[in-house]
């Protein structure tokens, strides 16, 4: 049986904690249609891309599933590329269709849109090409009927940062109507720089764009508006972290309840466990302007939005892996071959051994499973067979990242199935031993990550004779946009004919579930 939930931002006493959803979902987009929330945020270089999760609460929310089945284009994601592909998406609903607009630093805006939240969805559409666009938001504008669509700048492609350009576009979203204009040139700013994840709005007759700037973990959130979309735009910091824990914070969006409170969902970066997404009370101030959180600062505990009771829960960890399937939240490191999983009886979940080069550095293959770290204090268990698997063949339960640890089961050169424990260092190009191999007898094992605060992990095993501890700690660490993974795979070397399979079962998560309250003057209530 599962225990405590990793992590759960509902108190049971009408409150909610930050962070909401204590994982990596970066770059968060909400939008509200009638009475559910349905929130989308960046995917990077994993497939399916663009999850979908939802709420009726803001607070207890699940993954319903994803927007993307394939990366695209498709020849460019056939090998990881951890931090490319899907950046800070926009989610939207407008003539009785959900659209969600995500920029690809690489190749330009794309759109996709639906009826329903659970699909199906249309296939990618190229809004814009070109290198260096990001963070697109669109806006339909029902006072004048235009449609508008405003983006940042990635330096790293284009030259260019600290800018917001906006556009006229289509009104079925199908692409735009100029070239484009600078509206927002944060370096006229004083102080302000590295403006970027625009969210567009209308609002009591201004235009409105509520935008990060200063940095993913030092900066602060901004709010500009101006009459015309095209502007002259004036500004205002409206969240800082000031007195309060949260470094950052950024990017996020504002969505309204039916009851009309305002409410406003942002990241937080945590290195290694990546983009935790907090809920701010959020105000319209009598002169115009929002103000986010408790006096412009981040809450830690607050009210739960005035919205009927609902039941905890959080996104899925845990997996049966009924039917020999894996559940939606699992991601692959690039778009996935057919053959990387295989038929089951219903009892697990089979991956075939992949046959390739670099079977020494987990970060280059594109046949790892993936999933997000659930909460700063875990732990992650699993149990490993592997069946009729050729000497050199291996799998296991691993944390990945810039550098990454695995433990798990590689078959011998005499045929005997031992249990491995490796890692790899953020600089190193293969991995080195983190522990004696040791025999496991029938080729089975339980496996087992705990992860402490600051990302620190132990990794234990159990082949028969109980859980014993494997290796020194190892700090987890994050790609450079994308907080660390766990992960499960099966390889082997290069060769002909099948190299044999890895049966998962059981995968299961549990948490402490420490309900302390932070200090007086952070909590705020």
């Amino acid at each position: 049986m599962s225990g405590p939930l990793p992590w759960t931002a509902d108190l049971g006493d009408g409150t909610y904690r930050n962070p909401v959803l204590n994982a990596d979902w970066s770059d968060p987009d909400v939008v509200a249609v009638g009475d559910d929330f349905y929130l989308t945020a960046s995917s990077f270089g994993r497939s399916p891309g663009l999850p979908l999760l939802h709420s009726r609460d803001l607070v207890n929310w699940t993954l319903l599933g994803h927007a993307l089945e394939r990366l695209e284009p498709e020849a460019a994601f056939t090998a990881p590329r951890h931090d490319c592909g899907v950046w800070a998406p926009s989610i939207r609903h407008h003539d009785g269709r959900f659209w969600i607009f995500w920029g690809d630093p690489d190749h330009g805006v794309f759109q996709v849109n639906s009826a329903r939240a659970t699909g199906p969805w249309t296939h990618p559409q190229l809004v814009k090409a070109g290198r260096g666009l990001i963070d697109p938001c669109p806006l339909w504008d029902e006072e004048t009927g235009e449609a508008y669509l405003v983006h940042g700048w990635a330096k790293s492609r284009s030259g260019i940062k600290n800018r917001l350009t906006g556009h006229r576009m289509r009104p079925d979203g199908s692409g735009l109507l100029d070239e484009g204009k600078v509206i927002v040139d944060g370096d006229r700013i004083p102080g302000w720089f590295t403006l970027e994840g625009p969210k567009l709005y209308r609002h009591d007759g201004w235009y409105v764009i509520l935008a990060p700037a200063g940095g993913v973990a030092t900066g602060w959130q901004g709010a500009l508006r101006a009459r015309d979309f095209f502007g002259p735009y004036e500004e205002r910091v409206v969240l800082s972290q000031g007195r309060t824990s949260v470094n950052g914070p950024h990017q996020g969006g504002w969505v309204r309840t039916r009851a009309g409170e305002d409410w406003f969902l942002h990241f937080q970066q945590r290195g290694a466990y990546g983009r935790v997404v907090h809920l701010q009370p959020m105000r319209w101030r009598d002169d115009g302007w929002p103000e986010l959180g408790e006096d412009g600062e981040p809450v830690l505990v607050h009210r739960k939005p005035d919205l009927p009771a609902r039941p905890v829960s959080a996104p899925a960890t845990d997996d049966a892996f009924a039917q020999g399937r894996f559940g939606p939240q699992w991601q692959w490191t690039a778009n996935p071959h057919g053959d990387w999983t295989a038929p089951g009886t219903g009892d697990g979940l089979r991956l075939r051994c992949v046959r390739g080069d670099d079977v020494r550095d987990l970060r280059r293959l594109p046949h790892v499973l993936t999933q997000r770290l659930p909460a700063a204090l875990f732990s992650a268990e699993v149990e490993l067979a592997l069946h009729r698997a050729e000497s050199g063949a291996r799998a296991g339960l691993a944390v990945l990242g810039d550098a990454y640890a695995w433990i798990g089961l590689e078959r011998g050169a005499d045929g005997t199935v031992l249990l491995v424990h490796r890692f790899a260092e953020q600089a190193a190009d293969t991995e080195r031993d983190a522990a004696h191999s040791r025999p496991a007898p029938n080729g089975t094992a339980r496996l087992r990550v705990e992860v402490s605060e600051g990302a620190r992990c132990r990794f234990f095993a159990d082949t028969g004779d109980g859980f014993r501890p494997s290796g020194l700690v190892f700090a987890a660490t994050p790609w450079r946009w994308v907080g660390a993974l766990l992960g499960l795979f099966a390889a082997a070397p290069s060769g002909a004919g099948d190299a044999g399979t890895a049966l998962f079962t059981q995968f299961r998560t549990t948490g402490s579930m420490d309900l302390q309250r932070p200090s007086a003057k952070e909590s705020r209530p």
